[in-house]
C-alpha cells in the first residue's frame, strides 16, 4: 500500500532515537518522506533536500518514537468506562457485566468504541494498538481504528466450549479467524492476526489449530492466560498440568505468540516461555485494579532480565482503565522496584518496553519503535515547556517517572500528523462525545444493566446545604 502522506520536516527537537546506541540527537530535524523516516540531521542540510515538505516546529521539544500498547481491548468497555464496580471479583466483572454487554453490543457500538480508544491513545502518544480480541465485529473495529489514524492489529475472538455465547465448532472458529486476517491484509495501517480468548475456553484442538493458522498466514497469535489463579486451578483439573506447560505440550508456544498477562507462572512455565521465545504483554494496571495478585506472583521483571520479550498493555477501560503506556511503564517499574528484587527495572529499560523492545516483542521491530532511517515515521512531540519538564533532568528517567504523557503535543503516524497542538485532527470530538453518550445509555438498556453510583446525585433545587 503506497503511503500518500506529504513529506514532512520535524524541526529543531531533541530526538530520542531508541536506536542500538540509545542516542539522543539534540537540535535535530527529522525528514519524513512517503511515510518513512528519510533522514535525521541539521535543518540547514535537510531543508534543501526536501524543499516541498511541510514543517512542524519542534523547538523546545523532545521527540520520541510512537508508543506501543500491546494489549488493549477496544470494544464495549469504552462505552461503559468506570461503570463496573471496583469492589467485585474478576469473575463478577466478566459474567455479570462483560458477557451481557458483549451480547448486546452492535457493530456501530464496536466501531465507535474503537474510535474512542484510538483517539484517547493517540492523545497519549500511542501510535500502535494490538487489539487482543473483539467478539462479533472485528472489521468494524478495524474501521474505527483506521478512522482515528492509529496503527492496529485486530483479530476475532474464538472459543469452542459449551454454554458460552458466540461459541462454535473448531473449524468454524478457525474459518472466522482466517476470514478476518484475509480481510485486513498486510500493508495496511490496520492488519489482521489470529486471536483466541484463551484461558480455559478453548479445546486442545482449537489451541493447536490457531497456532498452525498463524504460522500458515504468517501473522501473530495472541491469547489470554493466567492473569490470576483461576487458570492454574482450571488446568489442574483439565490436564493435571500448569496452563503454560499444557500449551507447550500442544506446540502453541512460539515466537509468534503474544501471551496476554502470564502473571501466575511457576519455574517450569517461565522456562517454557523463555525457551520458545514467546512474548508476554504485561498490563500491571489491570492486575492491581482487579486484585489479581501481581505483587504475589508476577515475574515480569525477572522475565525481562533473563532475555524474555515483554511489551506493555492497558487491557480494558474497566481494568487498566486508561490506555496510557507511559503510566503503565511507571507502574511496572514501581512494582518491580518495590519488591526489592535484583532484577528490578530501570526507567530507561521500561521506556524501551514501551517502544523498541515492545515492538520487537510483538514482531513489529522492523516497522516502528525507534526513530531510524527507513522505519515508518511514528513520532511523538513532547512539549518541554509543560510543567512536567521543569526543570529538565535525565530524559529517560523523566519520561517514565515524570508523567510525561501530559506533555504530548503532536503525534505523527506513518508520516501523517494526527494530533496537532493537543487536538485530534482525524475525528470531530464533539460529535464523538454526543454519540458515545447516546450509545452508552442504549447499550446499558439492552443489556439490562443499571450502573450503581457511590455518591447520591441531586438537583440544585433539591440541595439545601446540609447533608
Amino acid at each position: 500500500m503506497t503511503n500518500t502522506a506529504p513529506d514532512l520536516l520535524v524541526l529543531g527537537a531533541d530526538v530520542v532515537t531508541m536506536d542500538a546506541g540509545r542516542r539522543v540527537v539534540t537540535d535535530a530535524t527529522i525528514a519524513v518522506s512517503h511515510g518513512r523516516i528519510a533522514a535525521i540531521g541539521p535543518a540547514a542540510e535537510l531543508r534543501p533536500r526536501f524543499p516541498a515538505a511541510a514543517e512542524l516546529d519542534a523547538r523546545e521539544c523532545i521527540v520520541v518514537p510512537g508508543l506501543l500498547n500491546a494489549h488493549q481491548h477496544t470494544t464495549t468497555d469504552p462505552l461503559v468506562r468506570s461503570m463496573i464496580p471496583d469492589d467485585i471479583s474478576a469473575d463478577q466483572s466478566i459474567f455479570d457485566w462483560a458477557v451481557p454487554l458483549h451480547g448486546a453490543v452492535s457493530g456501530d457500538d464496536d466501531e465507535l468504541s474503537a474510535t474512542i480508544t484510538a483517539v484517547e491513545s493517540l492523545l497519549l502518544g500511542v501510535t500502535t494498538i494490538l487489539e487482543p480480541g473483539t467478539v462479533a465485529h472485528p472489521l468494524r473495529v478495524a474501521d474505527g481504528l483506521a478512522t482515528a489514524g492509529i496503527r492496529g492489529r485486530v483479530g476475532r475472538w474464538g472459543w469452542d466450549v459449551d454454554g458460552v455465547p458466540f461459541s462454535a465448532p473448531v473449524d468454524e472458529v478457525l474459518a472466522r479467524q482466517e476470514e478476518t486476517v484475509k480481510a485486513l491484509p498486510a500493508g495496511n495501517l490496520v492488519e489482521g492476526w489470529v486471536t483466541l480468548v484463551g484461558h480455559d475456553l478453548a479445546s486442545d484442538e482449537l489451541f493447536a489449530g490457531a497456532a498452525e493458522l498463524a504460522e500458515r498466514l504468517d501473522v501473530g497469535l495472541t491469547l489470554h492466560m493466567s492473569p490470576g489463579e483461576g487458570d492454574v486451578r482450571a488446568y489442574a483439573v483439565r490436564s493435571g498440568r500448569r496452563p503454560i506447560v499444557h500449551l507447550e505440550r500442544l506446540g502453541v508456544l512460539s515466537p509468534r505468540l503474544v501471551l496476554g498477562h502470564a502473571v501466575w507462572l511457576d519455574d517450569a512455565e517461565l522456562e517454557a516461555v523463555l525457551a520458545a521465545d514467546a512474548a508476554i504483554a504485561s498490563c500491571p494496571g489491570a492486575y492491581l485494579r482487579l486484585g489479581q495478585g501481581y505483587t504475589r506472583a508476577g515475574r515480569h521483571g525477572e522475565f525481562v532480565r533473563r532475555g524474555g520479550r515483554l511489551a506493555l498493555g492497558g487491557d480494558a477501560h474497566n481494568a487498566g482503565d486508561v490506555p496510557d503506556v507511559l503510566r503503565t511503564a511507571w507502574l511496572l517499574t514501581a512494582l518491580e522496584r518495590d519488591r526489592g528484587r535484583p532484577e528490578a527495572l530501570r526507567a530507561d529499560e521500561a521506556f524501551a518496553l514501551a517502544t523498541i523492545d515492545g515492538f520487537r516483542a510483538v514482531g513489529l521491530g522492523d516497522v516502528a519503535g525507534s526513530i531510524e532511517v527507513g522505519k515508518q515515521a511514528d513520532l511523538v512531540v513532547l512539549d518541554t515547556r509543560d510543567i512536567a519538564w521543569v526543570p529538565r533532568g535525565d530524559i529517560a528517567r523523566q519520561l517514565v517517572w515524570g508523567a510525561a504523557s501530559s506533555s504530548v503535543r503532536d503525534v505523527v503516524v506513518a508520516g501523517r500528523i494526527v494530533v496537532r497542538d493537543r487536538h485530534i485532527l482525524t475525528v470531530d470530538l464533539d460529535v464523538l462525545r454526543h454519540e458515545a453518550a447516546q450509545r452508552s445509555a442504549a447499550l446499558l438498556r439492552r443489556a439490562g444493566i443499571e450502573v450503581p453510583h457511590r455518591w447520591p446525585e441531586i438537583t440544585a433545587h433539591e440541595y439545601e446545604g446540609a447533608p
